[in-house]
């Protein structure tokens, strides 16, 4: 899922109940094994995204799309925050053709509350690549570290649950 800057996308899911794993990367561009440096310049289509691996007997793939709505403005286009660029574009990236049906329900339903069309990308994952080691974890590391997110936004993540 590519929610702006891929820091505090990645910190947020890692606060809800049943995500495993996350790591940070580059989605969906056109060159081979780019660098957060390239990334930067907004010339090799990559989005920043963060892969999540999460237990389905824990929480549901519906879930934590919703919670990927709280977490976004859907209708900026190439911006989150105070972040500007093709690289902060949003997504929800997938690779099992069967979640798309998941998908395209809680996308029509979010889109339900909003009076103009989402800018969220939904496509088929074309390439993910790992960002450097320094990216991961990046809050966890640099506990005053730039985000974009409000802090609330993660005690919110860390007490949502699931009520499959």
């Amino acid at each position: 899922m590519a929610g702006g800057c891929f820091w505090g996308t990645e910190h947020y899911f890692k606060q809800i109940e049943g995500v495993v794993e996350t790591e940070v990367g580059f989605a969906n561009g056109h060159t081979k094994n780019p660098t957060y440096k390239e990334v930067y310049t907004d010339t090799t289509g990559y989005a920043e995204t963060v892969h999540v691996k999460y237990d389905p007997d824990i929480v549901s793939l519906k879930f934590l799309l919703r919670m990927f709505f709280k977490a976004i403005d859907p209708v900026s286009v190439n911006r989150q925050g105070h972040d500007e660029g093709t690289r902060y574009r949003t997504g929800i990236y997938y690779t099992d053709a069967d979640d798309l049906k998941i998908i395209d329900k809680v996308y029509a339903d979010e889109q339900k509350h909003c009076q103009q069309p989402f800018a969220v990308e939904k496509l088929p994952l074309n390439n993910f690549y790992c960002a450097e080691e320094y990216h991961q974890d990046y809050l966890e590391k640099n506990p005053n570290g730039y985000c974009h997110l409000p802090l609330s936004l993660f005690e919110f993540a860390k007490n949502a649950k699931d009520k499959k």
